[in-house]
């Protein structure tokens, strides 16, 4: 079909024939070129989401660590160590 929009091929490695073994399986009656497609689609969105949990994860270490430092260190420290450096 021709289009104006830019192409890529795929070589149809062991790894990207079991992908679309399990996508004909889901959309049986899609060409091949569409269940790449929807393979790309839906992987983006699986990694869009592992991106998501793994910042809601650090988000929750930093919360739960907030604070937790309070006391390692005398009021003033910073200004006694940038006392001794040139300016």
């Amino acid at each position: 079909m021709p289009t104006a929009l830019h192409r890529i091929q795929v070589t149809q490695t062991p790894p990207v024939a079991h992908a679309l073994e399990v996508a004909a399986k889901e959309w049986p009656d899609a060409p091949r070129a569409e269940l790449i497609a929807r393979l790309m689609e839906r992987g983006a969105q699986s990694v869009e989401a592992a991106r998501a949990e793994r910042r809601i994860a650090r988000r929750a270490a930093l919360e739960q660590s907030q604070g937790s430092f309070a006391g390692a260190y005398p009021p003033g420290y910073l200004d006694e160590l940038r006392k001794d450096w040139p300016e």
